[in-house]
C-alpha cells in the first residue's frame, strides 16, 4: 500500500509540474491539468492515505474521551 501511495503522489506531483510546464509554454490546457490532478489527489489519493495510516486505530490516542476526568489531557498546572 505505501508504494502505491508513492506512485499515486509522484503522479499528482508529475501532472502538477506538466500543468505549469503548459502555463510556462502559453497553452490553456493547462487549466484542465491542473484541474484534473487536484481532484486525482483530493479523491483517490488522499482518502487512500487517510486509510492506510489510520487502518491499525492508531488515531484513538488523538480521540478525547468524554468520560475521563480531564479529556484533554492538560496538567492543571499548566493552565496557571
Amino acid at each position: 500500500m505505501k508504494a502505491l501511495l508513492q506512485i499515486l503522489f509522484a503522479l499528482f506531483i508529475l501532472g502538477v509540474f506538466y500543468g505549469i510546464y503548459l502555463n510556462v509554454q502559453g497553452d490553456d490546457f493547462h487549466h484542465q491539468v491542473f484541474g484534473i490532478s487536484i481532484i486525482f489527489f483530493s479523491f483517490i489519493v488522499m482518502p487512500l492515505f487517510i486509510y492506510y495510516r489510520y487502518q491499525q486505530g492508531k488515531y484513538k490516542k488523538y480521540v478525547l474521551d468524554p468520560k475521563s476526568k480531564n479529556p484533554f489531557k492538560i496538567e492543571e498546572e499548566d493552565l496557571k
